[in-house]
């Protein structure tokens, strides 16, 4: 493989190799993250995405293959490489007793930062998170999407090039990951490059602009998300009878703008018919006008489109569900 530009790319890695003992957790891995953007990092447990990330920030050491981050050699000037990245782990780093400000002023100071300059970036950041009015509360009195945040602030103390995101979401409810997706598309759009870890596809999918699934160490494949969701077929109509006595005619209607050589599949149980097509919107509204036409009664009808899920599936052989679970369980990590 050759060596992307440097001036392009916050972080190339180019046949990265790292064993533990008997166990190979990155075998030739290859990575090329564009400046400014979103890099998801997909993969099953144990497929070597945490070990990716030690291996780029500096934490653990290279057996094989070479990375430059920010423009660094890893290997070379690992201290370079740590003065231009930030790193939130899955577990927040924050001290609970001290408030909002007090951890940003202590963190900057540990950064060699000054009084009076950790003071003025603590308050920036509390601003640009949208901690402000918490600024002077305890973090074990905040809600997990606030103490994300918070954690997240904390790793932009030197406004860093590029920030590693492990996980960042992990346990938050709804409302928290939403927080936390809001901070990240605010990095972004203001220059720094994010690469992140998650089991969440739909959070993969609606934060990231380019995606690598990698398994067992090595590349499985790359793209953007709709990219990727391509690779498993394109819509497919869905249509769901009232009547079992229509199931004929609304099979007929989907066949007539089914992808050529395409059959539909019917599940007689549940009145369902579905099919691949190519044209998504006028194939749907063709068969909803022609169901109406016939007199028709449709219990639902809907255009479906590939998730990451599914394309996780066809790629890993496991689904995003195992992979919370296994998240969530952990038992051992590479």
């Amino acid at each position: 493989m050759s060596a992307p530009p440097l001036d392009q790319y916050s972080v190339v890695a180019e046949g990265l190799r790292r064993t533990y003992g008997d166990a190979r957790a990155l075998d030739g891995l290859d990575l090329a993250v564009p400046r400014g953007t979103v890099f998801g990092l997909l993969g099953p447990n144990g497929a070597g995405k945490t070990t990716a990330v030690r291996v780029l920030t500096t934490l653990v050491r290279l057996d094989g293959g070479r990375a430059a981050v920010a423009g660094h050699d890893v290997s070379r000037s690992p201290r370079a490489v740590r003065g231009r990245i930030g790193l939130t782990g899955q577990h927040a780093a924050v001290d609970r007793i001290l408030t909002a400000r007090q951890n940003l002023e202590m963190f900057g100071r540990l950064f060699h930062l000054g009084t009076a300059s950790a003071r003025r970036r603590a308050a920036e950041l509390l601003d640009r998170f949208g901690l402000t009015e918490a600024a002077d509360k305890q973090p074990q009195g905040f809600s997990g999407g606030m103490r994300r945040r918070l954690d997240l602030a904390s790793s932009m103390i030197l406004a860093p090039e590029v920030l590693f995101l492990d996980e960042p979401t992990t346990g938050l409810d709804p409302r928290g990951r939403s927080e936390v997706w809001d901070a990240v598309r605010g990095l972004t759009q203001q220059g720094t490059t994010v690469v992140l870890t998650t089991h969440y596809l739909d959070e993969a999918d609606k934060l990231s602009d380019r995606i690598a699934v990698i398994d067992r160490g090595r590349n499985v494949t790359e793209d953007t998300p709709a990219g990727l969701k391509r690779t498993v077929g394109g819509d497919r109509i869905e249509v769901v009878a009232a009547e079992a006595r229509d199931l004929p005619v609304v099979t007929a209607a989907v066949a007539r703008v089914a992808k050529r050589g395409a059959e539909p599949e019917s599940d007689a149980a549940e009145l369902r018919v579905h099919a691949p097509v190519s044209a998504g919107v006028p194939a749907l509204t063709e068969v909803a006008r022609g169901l109406q036409d016939e007199g028709v009664t449709v219990a639902d009808i809907g255009l479906r489109r590939p998730t990451l899920d599914e394309v996780f599936l066809a790629l890993t052989g496991r689904s995003g569900g195992e992979q919370r679970e296994s998240a969530e369980h952990p038992e051992a990590a590479v």
